[in-house]
């Protein structure tokens, strides 16, 4: 299965379902089904962690691991003979689906699990998957989810939760999940806000506590400045502007910490579809920049939460 990095699209999703917090509500067209909103966008400015048992994220990599152990040692002892080790392991590399090839070992080796890519794919292919992922692993990250692709994902998984904003759809462990550090998303304008949204749900699906600085763009400096402390508070911060690009360069001028910048395809006909803020970011004067690809919030939540986990490691 090829989860390559999203390419170029508009940050503008057309979402005829039940919005978030900060969108007006709508109802799909045709359905008795109403997806769930997600109760909670990341956490608010100044929101307190939640901290859960931590029988969530390194307890289920744990467990994964165990689990082969167990299995190996067994035929080891003569407990288990190879043909029964061989079937108990089939599924551990690779789970054929016939049109995708689920990589269940992915969070043993990189500690978290497989992400799908929704866009490319009908609703049907990402059901499966999620499916199948969810039998190996206790959380769900869809990005790119097209409306009719959530709605049916939202009706077959109980616990999934669509975040129309991000176009992403989630299913999290039973017992919340356990967030450590913190990772603070900044978004330019407005207009930014689906793939900072995408960014901030990604890193914190990851384990991170993540925080949010809403439209604080160049145009209004002022505004930025005003979160000075929590800027170098962040072990970690993703930076996503549009037009010319020139916010991660700022924030990277005001903290020791990495910064991740994130062009988006917003702006006007010169912007060329984040080109302009591409090329603007990869040529930042600011040390400590480094950047993703046009409109890859996923990309940039996924850096940041290892770079988030390796500081807590590194503290212990």
């Amino acid at each position: 299965m090829c989860l390559c990095v999203p390419s170029p699209v508009s940050p503008h999703p057309a979402i005829a379902l039940p919005t978030d917090t900060n969108s007006p509500a709508h109802t799909a067209p045709h359905s008795n089904h109403r997806l769930r909103e997600n109760p909670r966008q990341t956490h608010p400015p100044h929101a307190q962690q939640l901290h859960s048992p931590p029988s969530s994220d390194r307890l289920s990599a744990r467990l994964e691991k165990h689990e082969l152990r167990a299995i190996l040692e067994s035929i080891r002892d003569g407990r288990l003979d190879v043909d029964q080790g061989v079937s108990r392991l089939r599924a551990w590399p690779v789970r054929d689906l016939g049109h995708s090839q689920l990589d269940t070992h992915r969070r043993v080796r990189c500690g978290q699990a497989e992400v799908v890519f929704g866009q490319g794919k009908t609703p049907q292919q990402i059901l499966e998957i999620a499916r199948a992922l969810l039998d190996h692993h206790d959380r769900l990250l869809v990005t790119r989810a097209a409306p009719e692709a959530a709605l049916l994902l939202a009706s077959e998984l109980p616990h999934a939760v669509h975040h129309p904003t991000a176009r992403c759809v989630t299913v999290e462990p039973e017992n919340g999940l356990e967030e450590e550090g913190l990772v603070l998303v900044i978004s330019a304008g407005t207009s930014d806000e689906p793939v900072a949204e995408e960014a901030a749900i990604t890193a914190r699906l990851s384990g991170a506590h993540v925080e949010r600085i809403r439209d604080a763009g160049v145009a209004g400096l002022h505004r930025l400045l005003a979160h000075t402390e929590r800027l170098q508070a962040a072990r970690a911060l993703v930076v996503v502007a549009g037009m010319e690009g020139a916010l991660p360069s700022v924030v990277a001028g005001l903290v020791d910490r990495p910064v991740i910048a994130v062009p988006t395809s917003v702006g006007y006909g010169a912007s060329f579809g984040g080109v302009a803020a591409l090329l603007a970011m990869l040529n930042s004067c600011a040390s400590g920049v480094a950047v993703v690809n046009i409109d890859n919030g996923f990309g940039a939540g996924t850096m940041a939460a290892m770079i988030n986990r390796r500081t807590e490691v590194t503290k212990r």
